[in-house]
């Protein structure tokens, strides 16, 4: 009996701290038993968890994907020919080559003489920026920085005289 007496008192006296700190309950020290039990546990529940854990990881993956293909402008699918240092202005270059195809077949309205002559003008001079772009993957970060800016640069240029083109005011 004295001793329920003192594990009541000892109790008492826990709950009695914990209510003036604060805290509800106080925590037990960590124990191998402890830990033997958890991993019993963990060794039941993961097979359980395991196709949900792996089914949301797959769900992220592929809205990690979405978002980043967004950003650059391309499909999902073709994310990996963008991907690198460089695959940013890879994609720009793409789409301004695309934009140019378009521009010297005449199925833009505003496709005139001008426009194709800038057209055909202006692909060597995406070819270049694209051996460029490969060039600056290599480089140290600090000229690779300088680099996609003069690149960059260079495209917004080309983007520009590009919407003049097809009669976009910027």
């Amino acid at each position: 009996m004295a001793r329920g007496t003192r594990r009541k008192s000892g109790t008492a006296g826990v709950t009695a701290a914990a209510a003036t700190t604060g805290t509800a309950r106080a925590r037990r020290p960590f124990t191998a038993s402890n830990a033997r039990r958890m991993i019993g546990v963990s060794k039941a529940v993961a097979p359980l968890l395991a196709p949900y854990a792996l089914a949301a990881a797959g769900v992220a993956r592929a809205r990690w994907d979405a978002y980043r293909a967004a950003r650059l402008g391309v499909a999902p699918d073709q994310l990996g020919a963008y991907a690198g240092p460089g695959g940013a202005l890879h994609a720009r270059l793409s789409r301004v080559a695309e934009a140019l195809m378009k521009l010297d077949d005449g199925t833009e309205a505003h496709a005139t003489g001008a426009a194709r002559r800038f057209a055909a003008d202006t692909r060597p001079r995406l070819a270049d920026l694209a051996v460029a772009v490969r060039a600056a993957e290599h480089m140290p970060s600090t000229r690779r920085r300088t680099a996609y800016r003069a690149i960059g640069g260079e495209l917004d240029r080309i983007e520009s005289a590009l919407l003049a083109h097809l009669g976009v005011p910027t």
